[in-house]
């Protein structure tokens, strides 16, 4: 795999360490809604995780991302129709799918 892409890749996981890092204590979704710093920061980090995936799909598309489409649709989201997201849907993606795809992440990381 090409430096860029690994290095691409990497970025995600941080990202996504730092997304759960910033929600490790934030038990319910009142919670999470209610706390705008952890709200925004774990919003912008998605932003950027979506930009970088978009840019491994354009560049190698024997890199397979699951809901690489949805992610980069929700980064499109964040970035152009910010107002109309949903905040409990930035939740249930923490809560529901951020581990499996930094596994996945992990998992392309040890890849040649």
């Amino acid at each position: 795999m090409q430096r860029e892409k690994k290095k691409y890749l990497f970025d995600i996981l941080q990202f996504i360490n730092s997304i759960q890092e910033f929600t490790k204590e934030i038990k319910s979704y009142s919670e999470f809604k209610n706390n705008n710093v952890v709200f925004r920061a774990a919003e912008r980090e998605l932003e950027i995780i979506g930009k970088l995936i978009n840019r491994i799909k354009k560049t190698d598309s024997n890199i397979v991302i699951s809901n690489s489409s949805k992610i980069i649709a929700l980064r499109n989201r964040l970035a152009h129709d910010y107002e109309n997201i949903n905040d409990d849907i930035i939740w249930g993606i923490i809560k529901n799918h951020l581990s499996p795809l930094k596994s996945e992440i992990e998992n392309l990381l040890t890849q040649p």
